[in-house]
């Protein structure tokens, strides 16, 4: 077997990363310019994505990438020159594209092998590329074999060399050129041997009256324009046995000196000087570098600085926008590198390993709060508290490492609505919101698939066909939505749609025929909703691809629940639906407010308490309470959980809300707040209700998590509170 070094493992799997993300930023400039027009900025910068993943995966040997980036990159190349149109259908091209060089990397990540159908599909892009350039692949062959030797369309120009159509050479030949056993026409005639002199001007302002004329002395100029293939280097090198007594400048034309530019964008961003820019895309040579360098120490020393892109232009060595372009990606290199600088890149792994020591830490620091306590000893326990201080403060940190922006996960929705919607001969738009919402990573991973769903439904069920929203009175063009917020120590997520609504008497018929409900239930609106959550139910009136077969709903409301989230619907005939996910700030350390039933401890998430209120011996109404003359449904948790033993002198009543709904639990002491570490349930309890997780006390004892959203569900169910 063959090893591989550990750095270069570590350094190919931050490619994958890097181009993963480089992909995404090309999706998401291709879809803005579908839907406001081709921008020359995002055209530059799909382009650089794809040049530097090419240039990455050269430095990998990753040769089938690069061959298909390769080709990718002259269609972006055409387009980015203006001389090929970003229609529709080329957007769409380019979308594919990405796709496959996703799935590529995909493949190689894991060591897959590419099989027939990856190859057809190899092959398939590869020949639209082609066509789009406006010319044919070579000969049939087969995608895994095809090579950059029998790449189509326009060569790309490689670093150091500009096909220009004419060079300007500036020539003053030095006094002593004739001295020196130099012949002037002969660099003339050896410059025809690399090109074509199409024009030439004999200058003769430096020759002075016949009377001082020298015979020995040279006093001839030229300034010739020279037609030539050959790189600046090259040009340089037929003067080289007079450069040291002669003045010799070499200038692309000006119609040129956009390749340089261009030249200049397409480089890596590595830290480089302004020179070293330069040189590497042939715009002026090492020895020109040289001698500005030496004319700058010069100024130096005099104490007049110059900088260096004043001396290339006054000395004739580089054009004036040349230089500032230089400039220019010399900015973007510096503002490149304090960016990665301030970037560090953590494996998920060992983040999820120092949440879980922390989580650890604030265990014992519980404990060591509880035993400084008990021991009395005023220093001590001031002690304790102050590292009880320091351990939340460490809390929240490695928390926040967790955090990440909502619009890494909505960021893959435009593309997803877009596809869905001509599948579905639809026209529908994608709104964001709130993308800067933070919310925890691993909760990330877990939402994706059930805000997909709700995305695919609303767009299939909920926004109508062109011909019915036009007799409605809407917009032809349908919308969604995506917003986050935060909301009460949680995290709330809405997909919403504008489409007709959900069927309620539809909903209620399909219910009676499954037997989920009777007719002689009174529901309201919320619980009918509900219904679509329950396992196998579908209005759909005919199975798709896309929905239809009863499958999802019920998931989607099990994934959000196993991360402590609740998920509601609000909707509205012929206005819309909105989808609301409530979700729980982080999965594994949470502020607890610590309750006492008989002689057990439970927990009950900080976020959701809004107030804590002595039980009210006297009741108008029984199981109510007057609060601030607004009645309060009472949640006896001794009942809901069974527990018998005396109830003690004092009870308490702990306002919870979740969502629009409030609840007073009735409990014992109220034992105050304490950092709580989530441990989940085993197989064994983890359908009990009521109950979300567990967690560690200080003093060793296990104190079960109570579920709000499920007691509260539940309770206000049973009495019919909407």
């Amino acid at each position: 077997m063959i090893s591989i070094d550990p750095q270069m493992e570590a350094a190919l799997q931050t490619f994958f990363e890097e181009s993963r993300d480089l992909l995404q930023d090309m999706e998401s400039a291709l879809l803005f310019m579908e839907e406001s027009g081709a921008d020359p900025e995002r055209i530059n910068a799909v382009f650089r994505a794809a040049h530097t993943i090419k240039g990455s995966a050269g430095l990998f040997g990753l040769e089938e990438v690069v061959r298909f980036t390769h080709c990718l990159e002259n269609l972006l190349d055409r387009i980015r020159a203006g001389s090929t149109d970003l229609t529709p259908s080329r957007i769409t091209l380019l979308l594919s594209c990405g796709d496959h060089i996703a799935e590529y990397l995909d493949k190689i990540s894991v060591g897959a092998a590419l099989d027939e159908r990856f190859l057809a599909e190899d092959l398939r892009l590869l020949t639209a590329l082609t066509e789009a350039l406006g010319t044919t692949l070579p000969a049939p062959m087969s995608a895994s074999v095809l090579k950059s030797e029998a790449r189509p369309g326009p060569e790309v120009i490689p670093p150091g060399s500009v096909k220009t159509g004419n060079w300007h050479i500036s020539l003053r030949f030095g006094v002593d050129t004739f001295r020196d056993g130099m012949d002037p026409l002969s660099f003339l005639r050896y410059l025809e041997q690399i090109g074509e002199i199409v024009g030439l001007v004999t200058l003769t302002d430096s020759l002075p009256p016949l009377a001082q004329m020298d015979a020995e002395s040279c006093y001839l100029g030229f300034e010739i324009s020279f037609k030539s293939d050959a790189d600046k280097s090259q040009i340089a090198d037929v003067f080289d046995f007079v450069k040291d007594s002669s003045t010799v400048h070499i200038l692309p034309a000006h119609s040129q000196i956009g390749a340089y530019l261009q030249l200049i964008q397409q480089l890596p961003e590595a830290d480089q000087h302004l020179g070293e820019i330069l040189v590497s895309v042939g715009s002026l040579t090492e020895e020109e570098l040289q001698k500005a360098l030496a004319l700058q120490d010069v100024g130096n020393q005099d104490g007049q600085h110059r900088p260096l892109g004043a001396i290339l232009i006054a000395q004739k060595m580089v054009q004036e926008p040349v230089v500032q372009g230089a400039l220019e990606k010399q900015q973007q290199q510096r503002e490149q590198q304090v960016a990665e600088r301030q970037m560090l890149r953590v494996r998920a792994a060992d983040l999820d390993h120092l949440v879980n020591l922390v989580g650890e830490l604030v265990i014992a620091s519980a404990a060591n709060s509880l035993f400084a306590m008990q021991d009395g000893a005023e220093d001590r326990v001031e002690s304790a508290a102050h590292v009880a201080r320091l351990v939340e403060e460490i809390r929240d940190g490695a928390l926040h490492l967790r955090m990440i922006d909502v619009a890494e996960v909505f960021q893959r929705f435009p593309r997803v609505v877009r596809d869905m919607a001509r599948t579905l001969g639809k026209d529908i738009r994608l709104e964001i919101s709130g993308e800067g919402t933070e919310l925890d990573k691993s909760m990330a991973e877990k939402i994706t698939d059930p805000l997909m769903h709700l995305v695919r439904n609303a767009m299939d069920h909920g926004i109508e066909s062109a011909e019915r929203r036009r007799a409605l009175g809407k917009p032809v063009q349908g919308c969604i939505n995506l917003h986050a917020c935060h909301d009460a120590g949680g995290i709330i997520i809405e997909v919403r749609d504008d489409g007709g609504g959900l069927n309620r008497e539809k909903i209620l018929n399909k219910a009676m025929e499954k037997g989920l409900i009777t007719s002689e239930q009174t529901l309201g609106d919320r619980e009918i909703y509900a219904l679509i959550f329950a396992p196998g139910f579908s209005t759909a009136d005919q199975v798709s691809d896309i929905s239809g077969r009863g499958v999802g709903m019920d998931v989607v409301r099990q994934n959000i629940e196993a991360i402590r989230g609740s998920i509601e619907i609000h909707s509205t005939p012929d206005v819309g639906s909105t989808m609301r996910i409530r979700l729980p700030l982080t999965l594994s350390i949470i502020d607890g407010f610590l309750v006492k039933l008989a002689t057990d401890t439970f927990v009950i998430p900080a976020e959701s308490v809004e107030e804590c209120l002595e039980y009210p011996e006297r009741q108008g109404v029984p199981g109510y309470m007057e609060l601030r003359d607004q009645p309060l449904p009472l949640l006896h948790l001794a009942g809901v959980f069974r527990i018998d033993g005396e109830a003690g002198k004092r009870r308490n009543v702990i306002v919870v809300r979740h969502g629009q709904h409030r609840v007073g639990m009735v409990v014992g002491a109220i034992l105050g707040n304490q950092q709580t570490v989530i441990k989940p349930l085993g197989k064994l309890f983890d359908q009990v209700p009521g109950i979300s997780a567990v967690t560690i006390l200080g003093n060793g004892d296990v104190a079960p998590i109570l579920d709000i959203s499920a007691l509260i569900h539940g309770h206000v169910s049973a009495k019919h509170i909407h």
